[in-house]
Formats: structure tokens, sequence, C-alpha cells
């Protein structure tokens, strides 16, 4: 079967282990250089996201508040939350793979390796929200990340710049704040293992967005643009001026961002 049609099936899926399963068989055609370039179907705009028929979709001002960490409703809410993150993570790891055909085979490689990531850190995920007494589909979710993929469809360097460079390198913002927030509650044995889940997926995201960072330095490089051009992405997805609280620049700089463009996003100070 084809590569492409693999990775269409992947999309379309809710199953994740079916995911995991078309995304090693893409993986092996890369690494074995077993790739139909003769491939000529265009690539599909999706109108929802696969997670559609399982969960609840509403706007993102309507979701359950993620409060009264030390109870099973408050942690289930939280859980649930950063899992379906990471699901949605899925699905724009393939769709980077699927819908931009012209990158090198390394990109490819890069990005079908993030979407492994991103499985077993929502398959981790699915453990501990068992753990407290629900599954995914639960709680309502909002589906901005498909949005964001879908609105980036015609530019693999917008896609870059808005996906690992932006929304990616958030949650290496986010993440540590809500490890902050657990550890005030540590006594409780769910508590300890979802700050470590946490401790993992933050460690392992930072290679995400420094490949997105690869990727879209590459880009640039080819197309003679200055780096600064991330900012001009930003401002045409009205996405410039979004409050940035606690950058965080230690993991920052370590994805590929420069002191330059942590101070333009909003931190005081970058060493």
């Amino acid at each position: 079967m084809s590569f492409y049609i693999n990775l269409e099936l992947a999309l379309s899926t809710n199953n994740v282990n079916t995911k995991k399963l078309y995304v090693l068989s893409c993986l092996d055609n890369c690494t074995k250089n077993e790739i139909d370039n003769s491939f000529t179907k265009a690539p599909k705009i999706f109108l929802v996201p696969s997670f559609y028929s399982i969960c609840t979709i509403v706007e993102p001002k309507m979701l359950v508040a993620r409060k009264n960490l030390d109870t099973m409703g408050g942690l289930g809410t939280l859980i649930h939350s950063i899992a379906h993150i990471e699901y949605s993570a899925i699905d724009l790891a393939i769709d980077a793979v699927y819908r931009f055909r012209e990158m090198p085979i390394q990109y490819r490689i890069d990005w079908l390796e993030v979407a492994l990531d991103e499985i077993r850190h929502f398959e981790m995920l699915l453990e501990l929200l068992a753990k407290v007494g629900y599954k995914y589909g639960d709680f309502p979710v909002h589906q901005g990340l498909f949005d964001v993929s879908m609105n980036t469809t015609s530019s693999v360097i917008d896609r870059m710049a808005v996906v690992p460079r932006y929304f990616e390198a958030s949650g290496l913002d986010v993440n540590p704040q809500i490890i902050k927030k657990l550890k005030n509650l540590k006594k409780l044995p769910i508590i300890l293992e979802l700050i470590s889940t946490l401790e993992i997926i933050l460690h392992e995201e930072i290679d995400h967005v420094h490949k997105g960072d690869k990727w879209f330095k590459y880009l640039c490089d080819q197309d003679g643009l200055k780096y600064s051009v991330y900012f001009d992405i930003l401002e045409k997805y009205e996405l410039l001026n979004k409050h940035r609280p606690h950058l965080n620049n230690k993991d920052r700089k370590n994805a590929g961002f420069s002191c330059e463009e942590i101070i333009r996003l909003g931190s005081k100070e970058c060493k």
C-alpha cells in the first residue's frame, strides 16, 4: 500500500494503536527509502479531526476549569486536557509528513519519530487517566490544534513556525508551571506519577521543538529568508501579541531559540 495512503489512514482513524502501526510502517519505508514518489493524489483537507467521533468538541471558553487537583475529578480534568494535547500532536506530526511531500527524507523520519513519541506520551497519560477513573473522551475538548494544522496546509515554513516553534514551544513554558503546582500536592502517589510523566514529556518535547527549529531554519536558508521572518508569520496568524507570562528560557535555548527571539517573545532577560 502507498506510503501516503497509509499516512492518510493514520490521520483518519481515532484508534491510536492503529495509528502506531501505520506510522511504524511508514518509518520503515523511509529508513529503507521505499516511498512511492509516483503517487499523485493531492493531500486531503480534513473537515473534522480524527477525535471527532469520541470527544465532545466545544469552544475553548466552554472547557471545564482545571482546579481542585487534590480530587480525582480535578486530576481527571487536568490529565485529560494534557492527553488531548498529546493526541492532537500525534496527528500534527503525521500531517507534517503527509502534506509536505517536497521535503527531504530526514524530515519525514524526524516527524514520524515525533509521532511515535506523542503516541507513547498519550498512552502514558491514558494509564494515569484510568487510575483516577476516567477515559479519553470523558471531558469536552477543543479543536484548536486541528484548526491550526488546517490553516497551515499551504506552507511548510508556516507549519514549522506555528506548530513546533510556537505551540509546542509554548508547552515548554506551561509544563514546568503545572509541575510546580502539582509538587504542592505530591503526598498523593498519583500526583508523583503525573509529575514523573510530565517531566518525561517536557524533556522529549525539547527535541520536538528543536526539530521544528531545524526545519524552519532549513527552509529559511533555502529561500534566502532571515530567521526573523518567524515573527512575520506569527503576526500573520495573530499569535505575536499573545500573553506569555513564564517563558522557559533554558529549554527554549536548548530547542534552538536565540536570546534575541526570547526577549522579543516577552522575556525580561535571557542569559
